[in-house]
């Protein structure tokens, strides 16, 4: 095969594939900003479900950070205390419905 042949045929290839290459890209393009035109009254929504969800959990996580860096309190102490106060209340209960 003659090298001479080649390069002209590499030639007329590339030159009709950029261009169709370049259309794509524009049709893609174009696609993508009607998808996104369309979800974008849907997004709002989506977006403030999600502010509210991240602020849940940044309120967990502050509370989670509080109770794991407070040397000054016993976790298991709280856990007990409520429990007391809890079987304390439904003794309570319990005596009044009686």
């Amino acid at each position: 095969m003659e090298w001479g042949i080649l390069i002209p045929v590499v030639a007329i290839v590339m030159g009709i594939s950029i261009p169709i290459t370049a259309i794509k890209l524009k049709h893609r393009e174009k696609i993508e900003q009607m998808r996104l035109a369309a979800s974008g009254s849907h997004d709002g929504a989506r977006a403030d479900e999600q502010d509210a969800r991240i602020e849940l959990l940044e309120d967990r996580i502050a509370v989670l950070e509080r109770i794991i860096t407070d040397n000054s309190v016993n976790v298991a102490a709280q856990i007990e205390a409520l429990r007391d106060t809890t079987s304390i209340e439904e003794l309570k209960r319990n005596r009044d419905k009686v």
